[in-house]
């Protein structure tokens, strides 16, 4: 009979009195037996702070966190991530598929997720893909509220008051917000891509209002400040039409429009100036008349020609025969 399991006491020898110290097979005093230690048995204190190290194995995150994951497999159905925590995460698989339904990931990636939940009915952690990048929109849409910056969006649809936008997310384009000048046909813009700035954010509502006519109005300011140091009366310049009325056109220079009237625009006889012009044309102006006070900027087009009626009596003598 061995005293010791694992094979290494030796037996009883004849004559050994019971209950003698133990000895390995070497003849050397055996180690004393291992006895399993349960939490009872231990220092309060001490236990605590066994808990404690245990914890600090895993990451200290929260629900509602952002944090990076591992990929350690990828499904039909799901892709299981790890992000150091107890258990791996199931996320399903269509937050990982492109635009044309293929997989995005494979083992080994590291991704962000979103910690909905630290363990749900079958002791998996609850991650998310989808919500994490939108988490992460979230965040650059706030720093470009706060750094004034450029966001850029594609027009999804025309909605009550404006235009729904989409800028990672979903934002709104008022009406009023899209154009220095008013936009008859909101419906145009659908699928067009607008730079714009972020004027009002309200993450916990989800609200985002947008506004691409501060935007033109600042670029407008700096074009219109280089226009007005070189502008000057008998200077030629390139313009875009803007804007066309009954009595004349007006006419962008940079920053600052311009009225083309229409007895300047030719000189022949015009009976409105949709016949020579129409809206984004460009054309070529000189300037008339400028009042640095009022900024009012008076154009021409015909005088850029010579006026046909002033050769007129070189080209027809009165002794030539018609």
């Amino acid at each position: 009979m061995a005293n010791a399991d694992n094979g290494l006491m030796s037996p009883e020898k004849p004559g050994e009195q019971p209950g003698a110290p133990a000895r390995t097979r070497a003849g050397k005093p055996a180690g004393p037996a291992f006895k399993p230690m349960h939490h009872e048995d231990m220092d309060p204190q001490e236990f605590a702070a066994m808990l404690d190290v245990y914890d600090d194995s895993f990451r200290n995150m929260a629900e509602g966190e952002v944090v990076k994951g591992t990929v350690l497999k990828v499904t039909e159905t799901a892709v299981v991530v790890d992000v150091g925590y107890k258990s791996e995460g199931l996320i399903p698989i269509h937050e990982f598929l492109d635009e044309n339904g293929q997989v995005t990931v494979q083992g080994g990636d590291v991704v962000d997720v979103l910690l909905e939940r630290t363990e749900d009915r079958e002791g998996h952690i609850v991650l998310s893909r989808e919500k994490a990048e939108k988490m992460k929109i979230w965040d650059e849409v706030e720093k470009a509220y706060a750094e004034r910056k450029v966001v850029i969006g594609r027009v999804i649809e025309r909605i009550k008051g404006g235009l729904a936008v989409d800028i990672g997310v979903r934002a709104f384009l008022p009406g009023s917000q899209i154009d220095v000048r008013p936009v008859r046909n909101l419906d145009a813009l659908k699928g067009q891509e607008l730079r714009m700035r972020v004027i009002k954010v309200n993450k916990k509502r989800g609200n985002i209002v947008l506004s691409r006519k501060a935007l033109l109005e600042e670029e407008n300011a700096e074009k219109k400040k280089t226009t007005l140091e070189t502008l000057a009366e008998g200077k030629v310049l390139r313009g875009t039409v803007k804007n066309i009325t009954d009595y004349g056109a007006f006419i962008d220079l940079g920053g600052i429009d311009g009225l083309l009237h229409i007895t300047d625009m030719s000189w022949g006889r015009v009976g409105h100036p949709s016949e020579l012009f129409k809206v984004n044309d460009e054309v070529d102006v000189i300037v008339l008349k400028y009042d640095p006070s009022t900024e009012r900027v008076s154009l021409g087009h015909k005088q850029l020609v010579q006026d046909p009626w002033a050769t007129v009596q070189d080209r027809y003598p009165r002794s030539a025969r018609a």
